[in-house]
């Protein structure tokens, strides 16, 4: 499926031909990626780039997690990552379970590949586990760490390397037709560009709504984080991510601690998310209930917000009503490492190129899907 641009590169006194909105990792690739096409300018509400979402992420490349349309972008961005030294770095996955989890534990076994190993190999992974309530144990040696403030700086340096403009503390006010164009207005002034980019991720609804776009029923969950000390002073570093079955609890190493999260998904109207005490004891709780260590201090929490559309799968292309407003939306939990494939996406369906993607994941993406 193939879609010609909208419009003639050639800004016609407009002050860029892309105008994206969100500067998180969907806006700052797409930035990246539409500056081989023309002038981009990015507006990012916060003071610095990745502050929601994208700054408090898992950060793991886990290539068979989501939809089958998710799980396609996440393959097709592998290559993107391996290219560039450092982005990622081996850690691997271990998912436990109980007896009376069974039916969800044999779901994710198959769902994301994992090699059903023995407890007895589980705790020799990773030995505070509770051999009392561990009862089944899958590994996958194929998810790795992402070095999310790498990829994002790398994306945005690329970028500017070719001119695009960044502006931090640039919440939009405001959107409107201009002529052939858009006027965006926001607290750090007033923009005009021939393509608006939509990639303001909790926010993107309201974004549609400010630009007379219909939305498209952007729903935004709360995730929330705790940070707790290495469990009884082992070295966690060559652990694996620890995972519920059903994900309903994870815990991975990071900086030389244990983040640990009840996976909640919380409904909430898009705002500058935290933890709620409440959730974390509940999660914290089961993954206590998995291992011998208690949880005894909190070094800190946080919490973000993934959004998702309707069939919980990015939303990718032109809007079906008004094709110079374009949509980057929709990356759940999955931003990250679907962020090389979908915005070069972004940049092929609005240069008018083949994309690389095959047509049947291009039209699964694509808005027009909600009618």
């Amino acid at each position: 499926m193939g879609f010609r641009a909208p419009f003639r590169i050639g800004r016609d006194g407009m002050d860029a031909d892309f105008l994206i909105i969100g500067g998180g990792i969907a806006g700052v690739s797409a930035a990246a990626r539409m500056s081989e096409l023309g002038s981009v300018i990015l507006l990012e509400a916060e003071d610095a780039l990745a502050h929601h979402a994208s700054g408090r992420s898992a950060a793991l490349f886990e290539p068979r997690y989501g939809a089958p349309a998710v799980v396609g972008l996440s393959m097709a961005s592998e290559a993107y990552f391996r290219s560039v030294p450092g982005v990622l770095s081996p850690r691997g996955l271990l998912l436990v379970g109980k007896v009376e989890g069974a039916e969800a534990f044999e779901h994710d076994l198959k769902a994301m590949a994992f090699d059903r190993i023995s407890v007895d190999e589980a705790r020799g992974i990773v030995p505070i586990l509770n051999p009392e309530t561990v009862a089944m144990a899958g590994y996958a040696s194929h998810a790795e760490d992402v070095d999310t403030d790498l990829l994002v700086q790398g994306f945005a340096r690329e970028a500017r390397g070719r001119g695009a403009k960044i502006v931090t503390k640039a919440k939009v006010t405001g959107v409107a037709k201009d002529g052939a164009g858009w006027r965006v207005e926001s607290s750090a002034g007033s923009f005009t560009a021939r393509m608006l980019v939509n990639a303001a991720g909790a926010w993107v609804d309201q974004v549609a709504l400010l630009a007379g776009v219909r939305p498209l029923g952007f729903t935004p969950y709360r995730r929330s984080m705790a940070r707790i000390p290495a469990p009884g002073g082992h070295d966690v570093s060559r652990w694996p991510m620890l995972f519920g079955p059903g994900e309903d609890w994870y815990a991975k190493p990071d900086a030389g601690a244990l983040i640990v999260s009840p996976a909640e998904e919380d409904l909430m109207e898009p705002h500058d998310a935290w933890a709620d005490d409440m959730v974390l004891a509940e999660g914290l709780a089961r993954y206590e209930e998995m291992v011998t260590e208690p949880v005894t201090r909190l070094i800190s929490n946080w919490a973000g917000l993934r959004t998702f559309a309707p069939d919980r799968v990015l939303v990718i292309g032109p809007d079906a009503r008004e094709p110079s407003f374009f949509w980057l939306a929709g990356q759940g939990g999955y931003g990250f490492q679907t962020s090389a494939a979908a915005s070069r996406l972004a940049a092929d369906l609005i240069g008018g190129r083949a994309p690389e993607l095959e047509a049947g994941l291009v039209t699964q993406l694509a808005p027009g899907r909600f009618g």
